[in-house]
């Protein structure tokens, strides 16, 4: 099988993890990515620890089957260079603050002129215009301005600082893939190449849906606790008696009618999909005294053969070691170098193809292992 993206080169001048968790996937689906690093200035994600062979882990993971260039781009040389070698290439992806590529003449104006079918993505904490360009942020910050952590947690600890990059993740490369790959289809008809700007608190934005659609509509006011899926109904974590955790999400009504039974809860049956503002305070309390009566080991065996949107909060390190990881490949052995016979155990790609093969070469490489000559 091939891979599906084979055929497409990418020159990757991003750092850190929005634009390399993009161009990850564009690698694992078959692309040539070249990531572009400065010789004196490294990447902070080769500083990060936990290291493993050598290497900081999440460099390795992020920068798997791409080709490490360190060129200086405050060299005019290394600019004539990258000129040079434009019309290989399909897709830029950059990530630095709006102005800087084009202060160094690598803005897409630039590299158009020379490559028209060149597709060229900037992924910023703000976009490309507005007073906010020029600010530096964080994924807190841009889940902040967006909306999601004012309605998110809990009313009298405030929101959650997530164990994830959303903005960075479900914002900026996500939704960077999608424009690249959208952009792609769009040459086919047009020869043309076009210039993508993406801001990860536009696309964090993006992923309040459904709240917002209902904010913008209906003057809906949204606040933590106060909807079906942000803690204001049950729907919800669990404490168990051994200070662990269930998920609660049974919404439905079968669902609930199964839960009901089990916990011996008849009142909650009446709960759920009821579209009308309730206040399910009592019953939260019901079923977290419920749950308290038992350690999560028991409520686990006791859920595992009961259809009902009961799930255990796993650790990471049980997540991806669980028997679910491994039916569905969550891990995969990659090699230390292209051909090596030692490896290390990385997040594979989630994506599945019928017929198309993910690519696996090779970890991240050390800096400039393959540099122009």
């Amino acid at each position: 099988m091939e891979a599906a993206l084979k055929g497409l080169k990418v020159l990757d001048f991003s750092t850190l993890l929005p634009g390399p968790f993009a161009t990850l996937y564009l690698a694992d689906m078959g692309a040539e990515v070249v990531h572009i690093e400065s010789p004196t200035r490294p990447d902070l994600v080769r500083l990060m620890p936990p290291y493993a062979n050598g290497q900081a882990t999440a460099h390795s993971y992020l920068n798997r089957n791409k080709q490490s260039i360190a060129l200086d781009l405050k060299d005019p040389k290394s600019i004539e260079l990258i000129k040079a070698k434009i019309s290989d290439f399909d897709i830029v992806v950059e990530q630095f603050r709006p102005g800087v590529m084009q202060r160094l003449g690598l803005d897409y104006a630039d590299l158009a002129e020379i490559n028209p079918r060149l597709i060229y993505c900037s992924i910023t904490g703000y976009g490309q215009t507005g007073h906010y360009k020029d600010r530096a942020g964080h994924d807190i910050n841009y889940l902040a301005l967006s909306g999601i952590s004012g309605h998110s947690g809990r009313q009298d600890s405030g929101p959650p600082p997530m164990g994830i990059q959303i903005a960075d993740v479900a914002g900026g490369s996500m939704h960077a893939i999608t424009g690249i790959l959208a952009a792609v289809i769009e040459r086919y008809r047009s020869g043309l190449g076009q210039y993508i700007d993406i801001s990860m608190t536009d696309c964090a934005v993006a992923l309040n849906n459904m709240a917002a659609a209902g904010v913008l509509a209906a003057n809906a006011v949204t606040a933590a606790e106060t909807a079906h899926l942000n803690g204001g109904s049950f729907y919800d974590y669990y404490r168990t008696q051994d200070g662990r955790y269930l998920s609660i999400g049974g919404l439905e009504p079968q669902f609930l009618h199964g839960l009901a039974q089990i916990l011996d809860l008849p009142a909650l049956a009446t709960q759920g999909m009821s579209f009308e503002p309730q206040d399910q305070t009592e019953i939260k309390h019901a079923i977290a005294s419920k749950i308290l009566t038992k350690t999560w080991a028991e409520w686990k065996m006791i859920f595992a053969s009961q259809d009902v949107c009961v799930e255990p909060v796993l650790s990471l390190d049980e997540a991806l070691n669980s028997q679910l990881a491994q039916e569905r490949d969550w891990c995969v052995e990659v090699p230390l170098q292209e051909g090596d016979t030692m490896t290390q155990t990385q997040l594979a790609c989630p994506i599945k193809f019928s017929r198309s093969a993910l690519i696996y070469t090779h970890v991240g490489k050390t800096l400039g292992a393959d540099n122009w000559l």
